[in-house]
């Protein structure tokens, strides 16, 4: 289902607010990019070397954000040149390369509230009322290489959920806890099937009971897609960046990929069998009929 455009922008201003937050309570804080997202927004933060945040920062982010959202701040937008932007943001380097990134004859607008503004094409609310104070929660924290290049620098990213009203958050909150209690990760462990190690992440290390019921539906499948003229092949599980990258994974989810290097060049574990198989339909020539 769509998400409502006026909930996006409202979003999306929430995200200047916690910025602006941040930048009261950790002052030389740098700022990356700060998008609204499915359920509410994140935003990517250089912080400062004598700081490293945590969860345990989130309730004093919060307090400040809404003390700013209590303020009635109006979201004012301004058309700047090249020029003057690079002036205007010129203790932020990751807003610095955002804009020397533009392209020639851009639009390059900024929108400030209060004492905070960010490069940023819009559109926002007309105010800080406009977001209900308590309907949003920051909810967690994660690492982010800028622009997603692993050669880049790793930034704080910070996640945070964001409602019309506060029931609305207070449903989304209540489908998570009853999602946790189906978690496979912790129903699998409680009926020993399954148990995950903290040092190899990403990776089941499969009991009896659970491996018996994998191969099961393993050799369930196989039979399925067997029987209606498809033919099983296996490809590597790991596999260079640059596959990833011409298969448009490594842009779309690479902050979500386990990453290794060997020989000076980057690995990635496939999240998904699709780039594998298709280098071996493109290993040589193929007619349609080749297809199932």
């Amino acid at each position: 289902m769509a998400v409502d455009e006026s909930v996006q922008k409202m979003r999306h201003s929430c995200a200047h607010v916690m910025a602006e937050a941040i930048l009261h309570l950790f002052p030389g804080t740098k700022i990356a990019i700060g998008p609204a997202i499915d359920n509410g927004f994140y935003y990517d933060f250089d912080f400062p070397a004598d700081h490293k945040a945590t969860e345990a920062d989130f309730p004093a982010i919060e307090k400040e954000m809404r003390k700013i959202l209590a303020s009635g701040a109006e979201f004012i937008r301004k058309e700047v040149s090249k020029e003057e932007a690079l002036k205007l943001f010129a203790d932020q380097p990751y807003k610095v390369e955002l804009i020397n990134d533009l392209p020639a004859g851009e639009v390059i607008s900024t929108y400030t509230q209060e004492d905070f503004t960010d490069l940023c094409r819009g559109p926002h609310v007309a105010t800080t009322k406009e977001i209900n104070a308590q309907a949003f929660k920051l909810m967690s924290i994660a690492g982010a290489y800028w622009r997603g290049d692993s050669n880049r620098p790793m930034l704080t990213r910070i996640y945070a959920v964001a409602f019309p009203k506060p029931n609305d958050l207070k449903d989304y909150l209540h489908m998570l806890e009853e999602a946790e209690k189906r978690d496979h990760r912790k129903l699998g462990v409680q009926m020993d099937l399954f148990h995950l190690d903290s040092e190899d992440p990403g990776q089941i290390f499969w009991h009896p009971n659970g491996w018996q019921m994998y191969v099961t539906l393993q050799d369930y499948m196989r039979q399925k897609v067997l029987a209606d003229g498809y033919k099983e092949v296996n490809t590597p599980a790991i596999m260079p960046r640059s596959l990833w990258e011409r298969s448009g994974h490594w842009g779309h989810y690479q902050q979500n990929m386990f990453i290794t290097e060997s020989e000076k060049r980057i690995f990635a574990v496939k999240p998904m069998n699709c780039p594998g198989a298709l280098e071996i339909f493109k290993s040589r020539l193929r007619s349609y009929k080749d297809l199932p």
